[in-house]
């Protein structure tokens, strides 16, 4: 059985840029406009993580609210939206 998410011989690991909900607790700061992104109950707040890389080695992840990701020129190429996005119920609780 094969690892379909393992590198492939001569890969070379790139920035990419995917857009999340943002969670419950989350504490950190947008990379463009130095706020911090939070949480809303009310209104789905959603963010862009960015896994950025340099020559080839993950360096950093970057936190960007969605509005600043976009006004700030999309730095990390067009956020992927399309992944599922994960269920946060625990496993083994009532439904």
């Amino acid at each position: 059985m094969t690892d379909t998410l393992a590198p492939t011989a001569g890969a070379v690991a790139r920035t990419r840029a995917v857009v999340r909900f943002v969670e419950p607790g989350s504490m950190v700061d947008c990379a463009s406009c130095g706020r911090q992104v939070k949480f809303s109950a009310r209104a789905k707040v959603k963010q862009v993580i960015s896994n950025v890389y340099v020559d080839g080695r993950w360096a950093r992840v970057e936190h960007h609210h969605l509005d600043c990701y976009e006004s700030s020129g999309r730095p990390h190429g067009d956020a992927d939206d399309t992944q599922p996005f994960r269920s946060r119920r625990r496993s083994g609780s009532a439904a």
